[in-house]
């Protein structure tokens, strides 16, 4: 099997006959010989390959453009050259796939409009290569922080029946005519469907999540959720991955203690684990990438309540496009004032008022507010919203019937209060919105390998 360019680049000593595979980013010709940048994917780098004129398959070398597939064997030696340790002398060279006149990725740099139209190829370019090596790497990370922590990974349903936020924005799952559905009583009769009810794609892992926190302690998912909103801004997807811990005995305190540390972790690891491909992010997307990542890694949280925020914002002298009340959710300007004008570091704002928040968050005694958290960072705003759940039955089933949802789609959500109930807390993290935040892009269209959003299905 072929050696990885990132592994013979950290070699220590010359190597003997070494295969390599990848694609041509650049070749140059001289006389009797030609030089060959090629790039596997695995790392930022390329690494230069040397063909002397006469070896086998230097004539098919001659029509191996940029973007061609080729497979090169020789022994990897110290570089003459500046700029690298390493190169490859070939002995023989074999073009697997030719790179047809039109390919797109022959120019340096290409704007991410133009790349998003292309996205089956956009990752070989240096930014999106080194965005999804990101997104690897941090998906590793995720693990080991609950791996440490003893939690339990557990894989929740995409298909639900219930709808965890109560937005009702969800895609409809069905096998039923869309051109001719069953009717009964002037409705679609989903008895008739493959569930025998309405079906939908989740929003969020949270609730099925619950039941396994309230069996097995400390438990987290990490999946694909969906939302139907109609939102085409570069905040919006309508398919996006979620990181969801659920913790039973874990009361807000300690909910947003662990999501503090969550944070902190996965900087630090990118920090330290990818710095190459951080690198490129720090160059040419956002200067002041590495000093913001160093700021969020290194500090304490500031806490503050929402009410306490509110009046901040109130006070603050400062005109907002939505003018902040209490009352009112937080708008993104909000968030990023307080992070970023006001405390200049990462804020968590709890103890947010009932009725804008969802059904399953516990009600404090003030009978105002419930115990909700957000987690705001500077460039983002909200990376992280989690509550306190509410244990309590009597209180659960209210605020259910409150709200005006089906009691009944939540009967086995109530009967875990009824069956060694016990205080527990969760949050979610927007995978992309983390992405966003480590590499400074501003489109989270770009941080997803095939972006889903409204009248955009390709691929």
């Amino acid at each position: 099997m072929a050696r990885r360019i990132r592994a013979l680049l950290a070699a220590e000593a010359s190597l003997a006959d070494v295969a390599v595979q990848g694609w041509v980013r650049t070749r140059r010709d001289s006389r009797g010989f030609s030089f060959l940048e090629l790039n596997d994917g695995s790392c930022l780098a390329n690494i230069q390959i040397i063909v002397d004129a006469g070896i086998e398959g230097y004539e098919e070398l001659l029509s191996a453009t940029t973007g061609a597939a080729v497979s090169v064997h020789g022994d990897l030696v110290e570089s003459e050259g500046k700029g690298q340790r390493w190169e490859i002398r070939a002995k023989r060279l074999a073009l697997v796939g030719p790179a047809a006149e039109d390919y797109p990725l022959q120019k340096k740099r290409h704007s991410d409009e133009f790349l998003r139209e292309i996205a089956h190829l956009r990752p070989r370019s240096n930014k999106y290569g080194a965005l999804f090596r990101l997104r690897s790497a941090l998906g590793r990370a995720i693990h080991d922080f609950f791996h440490e922590r003893g939690f339990v990974q557990v894989h929740t349903p995409v298909i639900t029946g219930s709808d965890c936020e109560g937005a009702g924005e969800m895609f409809r799952v069905t096998t039923l005519d869309p051109d001719a559905p069953p009717r009964r009583d002037g409705n679609t009769d989903y008895s008739r469907d493959f569930f025998g009810k309405p079906a939908m794609l989740t929003v969020s892992g949270q609730l099925p999540l619950e039941a396994f926190c309230l069996s097995l302690g400390r438990v987290y998912t990490f999946g694909p959720t969906f939302r139907s909103e109609n939102s085409n801004t570069s905040r919006h997807m309508a398919e996006f991955w979620m990181v969801e811990p659920e913790v039973a005995f874990a009361d807000l305190a300690d909910n947003m203690t662990l999501a503090e540390d969550f944070i902190r972790y996965l900087l630090r690891f990118v920090l330290v684990e990818c710095s190459e491909d951080l690198g490129l992010f720090a160059r040419f997307v956002d200067k002041s990438l590495m000093e913001r990542l160093q700021n969020i890694a290194d500090s304490e949280f500031i806490r503050l309540t929402y009410t306490e925020a509110v009046d901040l914002l109130c006070s603050s002298g400062r005109k907002f496009e939505y003018e902040p009340a209490w009352g009112r959710d937080l708008q993104s300007e909000h968030e990023r004032y307080l992070t970023e004008e006001h405390f200049h570091k990462p804020v968590v704002v709890y103890d947010y008022p009932r009725d804008i928040k969802a059904f399953y968050m516990r009600c404090n005694d003030d009978g105002k507010t419930v115990a909700a958290m957000d987690i705001l960072v500077p460039h983002i705003g909200e990376i992280i919203g989690g509550s306190q759940r509410e244990e309590r039955f009597e209180v659960l089933r209210e605020r259910i019937r409150e709200l005006g949802l089906n009691e009944d789609d939540y009967w086995w959500y109530l009967d875990l209060r009824r069956h060694g109930s016990a205080p527990h807390s969760g949050f979610g993290l927007g995978f992309e919105r983390l992405l966003m935040l480590v590499t400074g892009v501003t489109n989270i269209r770009d941080t997803i390998p095939f972006p889903r959003t409204p009248k955009h299905l390709e691929f």
